[in-house]
């Protein structure tokens, strides 16, 4: 399968909108006040690492 790579102008693209969990509720990044939205653009993600299992 060839890829394709397309270039999109600004104006051609669909704003993503990014929820996360807060609390218990799924609110969208953007309806955080600044202070929290500094918080989560620090923010760190990372992945546990898996354990064979024995036997």
């Amino acid at each position: 399968m060839q890829q394709v790579n397309t270039i999109l102008k600004d104006e051609e693209r669909t704003r993503c909108e990014i929820w996360t969990r807060v609390m218990g509720y799924h609110r969208p990044v953007t309806s955080f006040n600044p202070g929290k939205q500094s918080e989560y653009a620090e923010r760190r993600n990372f992945e546990e690492c898996r354990i064979p299992r024995s036997g």
